[in-house]
């Protein structure tokens, strides 16, 4: 059974835990705060990258083949080699934030296709590692910084492979933050169904067509360029807010139990002292009681 003293150190040191603890909170609610506001200035230019590529399909210019989209009236194929840019954090204390995104891409394998990996986050590479599964590309900047210039990099790097042929489809596995909730998501980015352009809003019709310089496929091509990059910026700045956002849920979560923790300690601690207090006061009257019934006997002898 502890003691006194043990009772109180492990009060003093659930104590110091708990200040690690409550600073990696803060710390990860800063974080995921600026990297928030980061996306929300760049969002509208993307949005604005939509638009035109609607705009495109409304004035029915959109070619016939484009390496973006499936063909015309063709059904999605699940053969052939795919690649997947799976993007964890560098560090663990973040509840199941990597385990859910990595079990979400895993699913990929459930199809019997070659999985090319191309992964950002030391917590991947080290798993993939783990099971024995090559990684193609491993991008070895922190994701704890995502930025639009590390994303076009690998934007670049995977349309390159795309174009050489080495896979037939690109897959990002992602976490989602939607609202205070996180959602770990395996989406395609390559090639595009083209309805996921066609919206059946009611809209303005084109009233003056655009004129596209040099052609509608080299417009295309850049817009799409640049909208790929947005997407996987923005799934790395998701994944990121998640990543704090689940730290923030653990670390709060650690508080919590922390505070149970002193509290039943203090409780145990408490209760032991003053156990300890009333067998020393029990004790100081039991020997002056002594002292009275033996000053009692000599004086009646």
């Amino acid at each position: 059974m502890p003691n006194i003293q043990g009772i109180k150190k492990r009060i003093d040191s659930v104590k110091e835990t708990r200040k690690i603890t409550n600073a990696m909170y803060l710390i990860s609610s800063t974080k995921m705060r600026k990297a928030k506001a980061d996306l929300d200035r760049t969002r509208p230019y993307f949005e604005a990258l939509r638009r035109e590529i609607k705009r495109i399909f409304r004035q029915g210019e959109m070619p016939e083949e484009s390496r973006y989209f499936y063909p015309v009236n063709v059904a999605e194929k699940l053969t052939g080699t795919f690649a997947c840019l799976l993007i964890t954090g560098d560090k663990g204390l973040a509840g199941a934030y990597n385990y859910n995104v990595i079990k979400q891409a895993m699913t990929l394998l459930d199809y019997g296709c070659e999985i090319k990996w191309y992964v950002v986050g030391e917590y991947g590479r080290q798993l993939l590692s783990q099971r024995g599964i090559p990684v193609e590309k491993s991008f070895l900047y922190t994701a704890q910084n995502p930025t639009m210039h590390r994303a076009r990099e690998i934007c670049d790097l995977l349309l390159e492979d795309f174009d050489r042929g080495l896979f037939t489809k690109i897959y990002v596995a992602y976490t989602d933050m939607r609202g205070m909730s996180d959602e770990a998501m395996l989406t395609r980015i390559l090639p595009f169904h083209r309805k996921e352009f066609v919206t059946t809003t009611v809209e303005e019709p084109v009233r003056s067509p655009f004129e596209y310089t040099p052609s509608v496929e080299v417009v295309l091509e850049n817009i799409m360029h640049s909208y790929i990059a947005g997407f996987i910026y923005s799934a790395l700045v998701d994944s990121f807010c998640s990543e704090q956002h689940a730290r923030m849920t653990a670390m709060k979560a650690a508080n919590d139990n922390a505070e149970k923790l002193i509290s039943e300690l203090s409780v145990q601690y408490n209760r032991m002292r003053q156990a300890a207090i009333t067998q020393e006061i029990t004790e100081v009257a039991a020997g002056a009681r002594a002292q009275r019934n033996n000053k009692g006997e000599a004086l009646s002898e």
